[in-house]
């Protein structure tokens, strides 16, 4: 079956962390930029950060710069997404999306990357 399967959400106290994954399956991200985006309930679609693909060249959202850390796993087909200093407004449904568009671009325009798969994604809970 062709998605993405997600690990490593969950609810967690304002200031913790969290690690999540997404890996393909069905599919290589071999020559695709991977991005995480997320959105909340009555929030619009958010690009959190995107990686590029060979280089692993990474593109962050301003809101989550030097507290999430995005990396790849090509052999693994993995995209991972390291969360420390969760805050509440971290809290949403957060999914992957891949394309073959630069990084910048791609976490800049979330509204053109609805979740691919919907209903495969992962729910992180910040509690105040």
């Amino acid at each position: 079956q062709v998605q993405f399967v997600y690990s490593g959400g969950g609810l967690v106290q304002t200031g913790g962390s969290l690690a999540l994954s997404c890996t393909a399956s069905g599919f290589t991200l071999d020559e695709y930029a991977v991005g995480w985006f997320r959105q909340a309930p009555g929030k619009g679609r958010e690009g959190v950060a995107c990686i590029s693909w060979p280089n692993h060249i990474t593109y962050y959202r301003d809101s989550v710069k030097g507290r999430f850390t995005i990396s790849r796993d090509d052999a693994k087909k993995t995209v991972y997404l390291q969360m420390n200093s969760l805050k509440p407004e971290d809290a949403a449904v957060y999914y992957c999306a891949q394309d073959r568009q630069d990084i910048q671009p791609m976490c800049q325009m979330p509204e053109i990357y609805p979740n691919p798969y919907p209903g495969q994604e992962i729910q992180v809970t910040v509690s105040s």
